[in-house]
């Protein structure tokens, strides 16, 4: 489960093996979800954190 603010808003995201679910529905990405949330292009993983994370995990 991901977790997002926007603009005083909480968003939850579940993230399953082929698609994620937001309110509900389901989606083929995380940008997808990131789009129906801000509506504008976003990279999902850069608009959840993710990008970049694996990098930190990795030097500890």
């Amino acid at each position: 489960m991901l977790i997002r603010e926007w603009r005083g808003v909480r968003h939850r995201v579940v993230v399953l093996d082929n698609d994620v679910t937001y309110r509900g529905r389901r989606y083929k990405s995380l940008s997808e979800v990131a789009r129906a949330i801000t509506g504008t292009r976003w990279s999902g993983p850069l608009f959840f954190g993710l990008k970049g994370r694996a990098k930190e995990v990795a030097r500890g």
